[in-house]
């Protein structure tokens, strides 16, 4: 066994899960609280229209919205709604890396409202819906299928069922 270095210091519980902030596809590590469609619009407009323009259309930054039925054309329009195989990957990405200038600020009730709205813009939520932890894995993405799955025999395939819209509330 090597012997110790001498530097630096055994990490603490509380510091590392600061840090373990993942969410998976099936939505384990997804944070208590909820947000909606409507309060989402209020935040979107306030925090991130001005770089993705105003329904998602692109602006400084990609666009979030659009896309569908582009994915085999010559110019493919990768967006949350066209290319993202799942919401929870949303979630995940608007939580740690957004909004640019400001990362990690937003609350769980925040990004569950601006998951909401994106996922909105794109048609698959109905305006009067709300995310929590229980719904949001639920949202079956268009493009779902359109990703290879890992053929290692130990990882298991993801089970995958169209989202019933009554139960995104």
């Amino acid at each position: 066994m090597a012997e110790p270095l001498g530097i630096g210091r055994p990490v603490r519980p509380e510091a590392v899960a600061a840090w373990d902030i993942d969410v998976r596809p099936n939505g384990q590590g997804l944070p208590p609280g909820h947000g909606s469609v409507q309060d989402g619009a209020a935040l979107y407009a306030a925090r991130c229209a001005g770089c993705h323009g105003a329904r998602g259309e692109g602006a400084a930054a990609e666009a979030l919205a659009g896309g569908q039925g582009s994915l085999a054309s010559a110019k493919p329009l990768r967006t949350v709604g066209s290319y993202w195989p799942y919401a929870t990957t949303l979630f995940d990405y608007v939580r740690r890396a957004m909004p640019f200038d400001a990362p990690q600020s937003l609350s769980a009730d925040e990004t569950y409202a601006v998951s909401a709205y994106v996922l909105h813009l794109n048609g698959l939520l109905p305006e009067e819906a709300s995310l929590d932890a229980a719904s949001l894995p639920k949202v079956v993405m268009p493009n779902r299928g359109g990703f290879t799955a890992d053929p290692r025999p130990d990882v298991p395939a993801p089970a995958a069922r169209p989202i019933d819209r009554t139960e995104v509330r």
